[in-house]
């Protein structure tokens, strides 16, 4: 499948095919011989287009391995801006990571050969450093969607505050399957220690941080 967007002209469609065809070759590169190993050019090469081309769509070589860099960030706030009437934020956050544990979800990297994955960005220093970034980028995305939702003020420190417990929540996820994976590359195995995670954590947050921007039923 090649994710047809809706309303998508054939000029949008090819760009976005050709951008995911050279990160899919990026990553299979690096994976394969290592982040520090393989070169814009290289991947150029394999890809069969210019490095101009590469550059046009990855300002740099990190983007080409993280190419769902957005989406990662954008995660939980978007979990929280869908929250169900009568749903905190935080609780939206716990109902959805249950959700795709239970489900064994590839998008949490419950799937074999994540593995592969996460040695690849703890050998590079690069990668290790944007994964970093990613992770304060996506805590700063869920403050200032708190901020919205709940109209506080600029010197309110509770949206945060509460985006900290989020990340903290979001991080000992990420991190347990990461550990995991790595050991054993059992997708189930890996979702089910984090499960477990997910329900002790959730028994540490004070009731106001679990009450925090319930939304509205009316």
């Amino acid at each position: 499948m090649d994710g047809t967007v809706p309303g998508e002209g054939l000029r949008e469609r090819k760009k976005r095919q050709t951008k995911q065809f050279i990160s899919d070759v990026a990553t299979g590169l690096i994976l394969e011989r290592g982040f520090e190993d393989v070169t814009m050019a290289q991947i150029a090469e394999a890809a069969d287009v210019s490095v101009n081309t590469v550059y046009n769509y990855f300002p740099d070589k990190a983007d080409l391995f993280f190419d769902r860099g957005e989406d990662v960030v954008d995660r939980l706030a978007g979990v929280i801006r869908n929250r169900a009437p009568g749903e905190s934020a935080v609780a939206a956050v716990l109902r959805s990571m249950r959700t795709e544990l239970d489900a064994v979800s590839p998008a949490l990297g419950l799937v074999s050969g994540f593995s592969r994955f996460m040695r690849v960005c703890h050998a590079s220093p690069s990668l290790s450093a944007r994964l970093w970034r990613m992770q304060q980028q996506a805590q700063d995305r869920v403050a200032r969607t708190l901020y919205a939702e709940t109209g506080a003020a600029a010197d309110d420190p509770m949206p945060e505050l509460v985006a900290g417990q989020i990340a903290w929540i979001q991080n000992t996820v990420m991190n347990s399957i990461g550990r995991a994976m790595v050991a054993e590359d059992d997708p189930a195995a890996a979702a089910r220690a984090a499960r477990a995670k997910v329900d002790a954590m959730e028994g540490l947050l004070s009731p106001p941080v679990l009450n925090y921007a319930t939304k509205d039923t009316g």
